[in-house]
């Protein structure tokens, strides 16, 4: 039978260092190949789907100049959204239970912390180009639970969802339900004709004035206002 195929690996660091580090273990290894980098969450989102990888090491937590602390992890929804079948593997210096929950929620196949010896990185590597998760199922369970929580914990009558909606805006109302259908940023800018930045600044502002701190709790809350029809503004 002729070799397999080389697995083809995207890295996404802010730091050079860390960039140059990975590259160098990866691409010793004869059944590994490095097929492009980024230094920030605008060059990944446009040059993953160029190089067609089948493994992306995205760090976690880019730079504050580039956007927030777990910007990787939007890069890591948006890729997925675009390409199904690309595994990203999350990469991090934090053991950060908001980062690991956020990564499964963006359909991360694996999540290892930048202390790992290179031998484990690699075996990662293959495992999630395999198709197999690397999340442990400990931890997923974890965030299952947390998912579930919201379920159990009704809002008091003194915070009734329409008393929320009067804080949101036509358009944050719009943008709100396609969070709740699972859009990512680019998706919704792309549907609204808005500047993907207008769409993440509008974001963040929806998840402050309904007093929530993570995007899932916004969908779930958009999901509860389709079943009321109080989500959706009128034409």
């Amino acid at each position: 039978m002729p070799p397999a195929a080389p697995v083809r690996v995207f890295l996404l660091d802010d730091h050079e260092v860390v960039r140059r580090g990975l590259r160098d273990l990866l691409e010793a290894e004869p059944d590994i190949v490095v097929v492009g980098e980024a230094a920030n969450a605008r060059e990944a989102l446009a040059r993953v789907p160029a190089t067609r990888p089948d493994v992306a090491v995205l760090d976690v937590r880019l730079g504050s100049a580039t956007g927030g602390d777990h910007e990787g992890v939007e890069v890591c929804r948006e890729l997925r959204a675009e390409l199904p079948e690309l595994a990203c593997l999350m990469l991090t210096s934090f053991d950060d239970d908001e980062a690991l929950f956020d990564a499964i929620m963006a359909g991360a196949a694996g999540y290892v912390l930048k202390q790992i010896n290179g031998s484990d990185l690699l075996n990662a590597v293959r495992t999630v180009a395999t198709g197999t998760s690397l999340l442990d199922p400990r931890m997923t369970s974890r965030v299952m639970a947390r998912i579930r929580e919201p379920e159990r914990e009704k809002p008091a009558p003194s915070r009734a969802l329409p008393g929320e909606l009067d804080r949101l805006s036509p358009r944050e109302l719009e943008i709100l339900d396609l969070i709740g259908l699972g859009l990512t940023n680019r998706q919704i800018a792309e549907r609204l004709y808005l500047a993907e930045k207008t769409v993440k600044n509008r974001v963040s502002s929806i998840l402050g004035k309904l007093g929530v701190g993570r995007r899932i709790q916004a969908a779930m809350i958009a999901e509860r206002l389709r079943g009321t029809g109080a989500g959706r503004p009128t034409a």
